[in-house]
């Protein structure tokens, strides 16, 4: 499947890029300024999170969950979520189905 592998903006102090999308699933890197957020929001699709670098603030449904490089994060279809960067860092992201979505800006 043919994506823009470049690096997109997203929210301020966000970038993101897309690095495989496969028949069911895909995947990208966002990177974070420190004390950027990505906000709230929702999407059928599932979602797991892994910490490549720095530390993050991720409110799932209303609770919050402070995760640093290492740890991994499932969000599940349909919950609400945002994340802000307590420092600077970025994230790999794994979506199922494929963010149609994401992969037309």
């Amino acid at each position: 499947m043919e994506f823009n592998k470049e690096w997109q903006p997203a929210e301020p102090g966000v970038r993101r890029r897309i690095v495989t999308v496969g028949r069911q699933m895909m995947s990208m890197i966002v990177e974070f300024e420190a004390g950027a957020e990505g906000y709230v929001h929702s999407h059928p699709h599932e979602q797991t999170t892994y910490v490549i670098r720095g530390e993050f603030a991720f409110t799932i449904d209303g609770t919050v969950h402070q995760v640093r490089e290492g740890d991994t994060l499932y969000i599940p279809s349909d919950a609400k979520h945002g994340v802000t960067a307590v420092t600077a860092g970025a994230l790999f992201d794994t979506f199922t189905p494929i963010r149609e979505d994401l992969l037309k800006r």
